[in-house]
């Protein structure tokens, strides 16, 4: 018989078999509308497609240095330059396979077995699985009235002690985004207490309410880990990067030449060309502030509430209490009786989840309108 580890005991990540379930009945043809998944509608633009059409055919697409293309983290400097004001060094930046490859080199580099790691709930369940697949313990903190509690981060290191905190900011599934100030004094409590601070910025950029704060504006201690997935449109090229405070390069790197290698030499060069496409990105983020706009206007008179303001992202954390305490089970029939996927809130919050469901806005404004059509007439 095959003996199965803990670590491969990890809860399936319900928002992908929402997909899997989507994708099946939209293959027998069923007219299917998905609002499940964290997936922008739009391909990556023109520029980004033509460098790697062409890198395709002329380059000699290998191995790359572990911790990425020269040229890519060059790129990655003038971004950091240009839309913070910051000057980040190319040696302290790390391309990775996605964000995701990022995570798992921060949580190894930074704790060792049995260490505790802080997240917010709800939160993005991967975080979870991922620590507990590192044999890593999760700390979840419960928000308070939509934010981050850094009293209750405080209490529980007060406790036994907290050795990484990872927060995301604008936040999946809620959009709620940390301002400047509370940012700041985050940062600093988790100096002060020794506590490594990882911040989630993939979804900057993706800000409705003002300009996105990074980590790096309060010191050169924190992790960030970012990607080329939602704003720049390259799920599945699967490239990130991060960037790294000085003496955790060389760790960083010694594990990513081995877990991972490199990321995809292919994708790292036509993210490189990403920057360089603001106009096209931008028209495609008016899109999600035209679909956001429709939840906030409809959703509250369906009887679905929002359990946070989406100031970011493009998800609507939605509270179904009106019509459900199993979003599992709403999750399940509302794909069955008329073909709307949504993500069922017990993948996010293990406390309040089965009250709560996940609206991703990032399909087209056609979709999100028929889907709420749809929904609307079935409640």
């Amino acid at each position: 018989m095959t003996r199965i580890s803990q670590r491969g005991t990890v809860a399936p990540f319900y928002a992908m078999d929402v997909l899997a379930e989507a994708n099946r009945l939209a293959a027998e043809g069923k007219p299917v509308l998905s609002l499940a998944v964290g997936q922008p509608g739009a391909r990556a633009p023109e520029a980004v497609r033509k460098a790697a059409a062409d890198a395709a055919m002329t380059a000699r697409l290998g191995y790359t240095d572990a911790l990425g293309r020269l040229e890519t983290r060059q790129a990655i400097v003038g971004h950091y330059r240009d839309r913070y004001g910051i000057d980040v060094p190319a040696s302290r930046i790390a391309v990775t396979t996605g964000s995701s490859a990022g995570f798992s080199l921060a949580f190894l580099a930074l704790s060792e077995p049995g260490g505790r790691v802080a997240i917010a709930s709800p939160g993005y369940p991967a975080y979870r699985n991922i620590i507990k697949a590192l044999s890593l313990e999760a700390v979840e903190l419960p928000m308070k009235d939509g934010a981050f509690d850094l009293n209750a981060l405080l209490a529980a290191h007060a406790e036994k002690p907290v050795d990484i905190l990872l927060l995301a900011s604008p936040a999946n599934p809620t959009g709620a985004v940390i301002g400047r100030d509370a940012l700041g004094a985050i940062v600093d409590a988790c100096r002060q207490a020794g506590i490594a601070f990882i911040s989630d910025e993939i979804y900057h950029r993706l800000r409705y309410t003002g300009d996105d704060v990074t980590a790096l504006a309060f010191g050169d201690d924190a992790v960030i880990v970012n990607s080329f997935s939602k704003y720049y449109c390259m799920t599945g090229w699967r490239v990130g990067w991060m960037v790294l405070p000085e003496a955790l390069v060389r760790p960083v790197e010694r594990l990513a030449q081995s877990l991972y290698i490199c990321a995809p030499d292919l994708s790292q060069i036509a993210a490189a060309h990403a920057f360089a496409c603001t106009d096209a990105y931008e028209a495609i983020k008016q899109g999600y502030e035209a679909n956001r706009a429709l939840l906030l206007e409809r959703l509250p008179k369906m009887g679905i509430t929002f359990a946070a303001q989406p100031d970011g992202a493009f998800y609507a954390w939605c509270d179904v209490s009106r019509h459900t305490n199993d979003s599992m089970d709403f999750a399940r029939r509302m794909l069955a009786e008329i073909h709307v996927a949504a993500t069922p809130g017990a993948d996010f919050d293990l406390f309040e989840g089965e009250r709560h469901m996940r609206f991703s806005y990032a399909g087209s404004t056609e979709v999100i309108a028929q889907a709420l059509d749809r929904i609307e007439a079935w409640l």
